[in-house]
C-alpha cells in the first residue's frame, strides 16, 4: 500500500465518499415518504400509529432483506461522478497547496493547474 513503510516518507491519506449503499438511499427516501404520509394521516388511526412507531434499524434491515435477492449488496454513485471527482480533486489540491505554500492565495491558485 501507499504508506510510510513502502514510500519511505510520511503519508497522509484523504478519502471522500463517492458511493452510497442502495439500502441507505431507499431508507432515506422512505423516511421522506413516511414524513409526508404522517402529515396527511389521521393521528387516531392505526395506520398513523404504525408509521409513527416504525423502528429505524428494523426498517433499514427490512429494506436490505428485500433488496438483497434482486441487487445484492449494491452501491450506487451519481451519474455525473466524473465531474464530481474533478471538482473534489481541485478543491482538495487547492486547499493543500494554499496550506503548504503561504505565498499562494485564491487569486493565484488556478495558475498552477490546467
Amino acid at each position: 500500500g501507499l504508506n510510510e513503510e513502502t514510500l519511505g516518507v510520511p503519508v497522509i491519506a484523504l478519502g471522500v465518499p463517492t458511493v452510497v449503499d442502495a439500502a441507505t438511499l431507499v431508507n432515506d427516501t422512505m423516511d421522506h415518504l413516511i414524513d409526508a404520509m404522517l402529515k396527511e394521516a389521521n393521528p387516531d388511526k392505526d395506520f398513523y400509529k404504525m408509521l409513527k412507531n416504525l423502528n429505524e434499524q428494523e426498517k433499514y434491515q427490512l429494506i436490505r432483506e428485500v433488496l438483497n435477492p434482486y441487487v445484492g449488496n449494491l452501491f450506487v454513485t451519481p451519474k455525473e461522478i466524473d465531474g464530481v471527482i474533478d471538482r473534489l480533486a481541485s478543491i482538495i489540491s487547492n486547499a493543500i497547496n494554499i496550506a503548504l505554500h503561504p505565498g499562494i492565495d485564491l487569486k493565484d491558485i488556478n495558475r498552477f493547474t490546467y
